[in-house]
């Protein structure tokens, strides 16, 4: 290797795919409970929804709406101080954590209200015509036949979330990203950014052939 010894180019390839799987996973899981009820709110409180809510469909848009519009590393710089205060520094794949969710939360919360749309209305109207409450709508047959689109929905979040965590690097995240910039990019070493885009590349893949096949196995079984 040009740069680094082959020894420090394994070690450093290792710890920063472990950074970068470390900060996608716990992204995934804290994007998953924070978007998941926010997309749930979003169908139910919609006009047509189960409680129709002007008032919190109206927040509720223009949150998502807002996360969505919102360029991610704009987002990194802007979440500096909620970063700080939450983990106590902005340096590190820890602290990435918070801005990747943040951004990745409302496209998530997104998928999920509409994969709760595609839900056949003639379920919801049997269970209501059973004596079904509003709780028993929800869990019992809107998640339940949203299933396979809402796992195909969080393959997708985990893909932007790698793609996100790499650019979380640009502050100091941690990561693939983070060694792509400070050994790569700015030491002119293309065989380090080379090696990091084929690892990303790999990582997506994975990600997305897993999501498919459960997502097929699923669909099967239904």
């Amino acid at each position: 290797m040009r740069g680094v010894a082959w020894t420090s180019f394994q070690e450093l390839m290792v710890n920063a795919t472990l950074e970068t799987l470390y900060m996608v996973s716990i992204a995934a899981v804290f994007t998953t409970l924070i978007g998941l009820p926010v997309g749930v709110a979003l169908f139910v409180c919609r006009q047509q929804g189960l409680f129709p809510n002007r008032a919190v469909s109206g927040v509720l848009n223009a949150l998502v709406n807002i996360g969505r519009a919102l360029p991610f590393v704009v987002l990194l710089i802007i979440a500096i101080p909620f970063t700080r205060l939450l983990v106590g520094t902005t340096l590190g794949s820890t602290a990435a954590i918070v801005p990747v969710t943040l951004g990745a939360f409302p496209f998530f919360a997104r998928i999920v209200e509409s994969a709760l749309a595609e839900v056949d209305n003639g379920r919801v109207e049997a269970v209501v015509s059973m004596g079904g409450t509003s709780w028993h709508i929800i869990s019992r047959v809107l998640l339940p036949e949203a299933l396979p689109a809402l796992l195909a929905g969080v393959t997708l979040t985990i893909v932007m979330l790698i793609g996100f965590s790499a650019m979380a690097g640009v502050i100091g995240g941690g990561g693939l990203g983070d060694l792509a910039i400070r050994y790569g990019y700015q030491r002119f070493d293309n065989q380090i950014m080379v090696a990091t885009v084929v690892v990303l590349l790999l990582l997506v893949f994975l990600v997305q052939k897993s999501g498919d096949r459960l997502v097929r196995r699923l669909a099967h079984r239904r």
